[in-house]
């Protein structure tokens, strides 16, 4: 398979090391809003800020839970979502989503996150510092919920990168299947685990955009958002029929895989069941001869008609010809030569 974002963590050969993330606040300031961006915070630092906006405390510890389910709750002046996204930042061979939480109001939005979801942190460094003047300029310019879309909508174009190259790694997992000489077994099932990770990320995620799409409209005082929304939930349906085509290509492809490997099977035990039966003639002749009583051609009983090798070329005879008849039989029958 070609090296590339999702093939790194499919190959098990190096040793997993943990990724340390720095622990950083960022403050971007907006023309009508207040950006708060927290990478890998302590709870001291969610607090200060629960103080400031009167944030909820369960939403707190919500956002301190690395491991939350997907929610929105809708409060009178701001709501909280907790979205989960594909991490980059993940070990080979181990399957690890990120979380990111949100808290939106009318003058200002809170993320909070672990610091691997690698284009949000892009944009925050572009709206910090002048990397992307211009677009630096459209995000801050106008409202928070424009905002928000924003990072909804390049973390969403992400997942449908990674979608997209999901599927390059299933043709090149195509050629392999159809190799017996490589064992795809493994590279099957953790593929599959790949792509069921994602549909547990893309299939919530649609539901809750809709619902920011329904909340945010108390807070959009001019700009009507809903085409930007319509065009993210646009996105993530093709996500989402990406990865069922690749769930049921999946499926065919292990089902492949298994009959091929069954059938190596078959014909490996039909030439070792052939073999052992080739030999049984010679073993129970010499089951026989191997007997301490007298038997035709013993040392005690000189045939000599055919030399003094008479009983070693009759032994040789009885046990060649219901081989040759038995060859002859199989060969009919079609299990050999097949």
């Amino acid at each position: 398979m070609k090296k590339g974002f999702i093939t790194n963590r499919l190959h098990v050969g190096k040793k997993p090391q943990a990724v340390q993330v720095e622990r950083k606040i960022e403050t971007v300031e907006g023309k009508r809003f207040l950006w708060i961006d927290l990478q890998n915070p302590d709870r001291s630092d969610i607090e200060k800020l629960a103080e400031t906006y009167r944030l909820n405390t369960l939403n707190i510890e919500d956002c301190m839970t690395k491991s939350e389910l997907p929610k929105l709750d809708s409060y009178q002046d701001h709501f909280f979502v907790i979205l989960h996204f594909p991490s980059i930042l993940r070990q080979p061979g181990i399957s690890r989503n990120s979380q990111l939480s949100i808290f939106i109001g009318k003058d200002f939005l809170i993320t909070v996150h672990q610091g691997d979801l690698k284009p949000l942190v892009d944009l925050v460094n572009i709206c910090k510092n002048d990397l992307d003047a211009h677009r630096k300029e459209r995000i801050l310019g106008k409202s928070v919920e424009y905002l928000l879309h924003e990072i909804i909508d390049i973390l969403v174009d992400e997942l449908l990168h990674i979608s997209r190259k999901v599927i390059a790694n299933l043709d090149d997992l195509e050629d392999e299947v159809f190799d017996e000489k490589i064992s795809v077994a493994r590279s099957i099932a953790l593929l599959r685990r790949e792509i069921n990770v994602m549909r547990r990320i893309a299939n919530p995620l649609k539901k809750f955009v809709l619902e920011i799409t329904k909340n945010i409209k108390k807070f959009s005082e001019e700009d009507d958002l809903s085409l930007y929304f319509d065009d993210v939930i646009d996105h993530i349906d093709k996500v989402i029929e990406t990865l069922e085509e690749s769930r049921e290509t999946m499926e065919i492809y292990k089902d492949t895989d298994f009959m091929l490997s069954t059938e190596k099977t078959n014909k490996v035990l039909a030439a070792l069941t052939i073999i052992f039966t080739f030999a049984i003639p010679g073993t129970v002749i010499g089951t026989f001869y191997g007997m301490n009583i007298n038997l035709p051609g013993g040392l005690n009983d000189q045939v000599l008609f055919l030399g003094p090798y008479t009983v070693l070329i009759l032994i040789i005879l009885a046990s060649t010809i219901p081989v040759a008849l038995m060859f002859i039989y199989f060969k009919k029958l079609g299990w050999i030569g097949r």
